[in-house]
């Protein structure tokens, strides 16, 4: 993807490397800050929604590629609301931080496709499911120990733009 914006249109290009920077900043921050206090501050997730949609949305319109957008915006709405599903049947399994941010990583896995979008979330449960079974195998957890998915999530979803997008 990254090399036929760079091929198509320089300013596509460069759109997408700055709204891929912005997912790296952003995913950083928020996978330490998870990883330490199992929270997601909403101060740093809320306002990366607009960054990401306006610089994906230029970056696809600067192509041509006018059917990203859509494709973001699906993204979006199919993660908040599975996520937000999963939270309801299980308010102490997921937490509504996770939720908001599967929404804000949709616009990117959107943007990609269909592929990086189901693949995205599912490369996150095995991450996260291998790493709890890590845990629990060392004796420094039980199957009922809390761990902050949201690194997991970024994780995924990073997978799944490297290998698909």
């Amino acid at each position: 993807m990254l090399a036929d914006y760079l091929a198509q249109e320089p300013l596509a290009f460069a759109l997408l490397v700055a709204a891929l920077l912005g997912f790296a900043t952003v995913g950083a921050w928020l996978g330490v800050t998870d990883w330490r206090t199992h929270r997601l501050p909403d101060r740093v997730v809320l306002p990366a929604y607009p960054g990401a949609a306006l610089l994906l949305g230029l970056a696809a319109g600067a192509a041509g590629e006018w059917h990203r957008i859509l494709g973001m915006l699906v993204g979006a709405a199919v993660l908040w609301v599975g996520f937000g599903a999963l939270h309801l049947l299980s308010r102490r399994g997921l937490g509504f931080g996770d939720v908001k941010l599967a929404g804000l990583l949709g616009l990117y896995l959107g943007f990609a496709g269909g592929a990086p979008l189901w693949w995205g979330p599912f490369f996150a449960v095995v991450l996260g499911g291998l790493w709890s079974l890590a845990l629990v195998l060392a004796g420094r957890a039980t199957p009922a120990t809390p761990v902050a998915f949201g690194p997991f999530l970024i994780g995924g979803a990073a997978l799944a733009l490297a290998v698909l997008a």
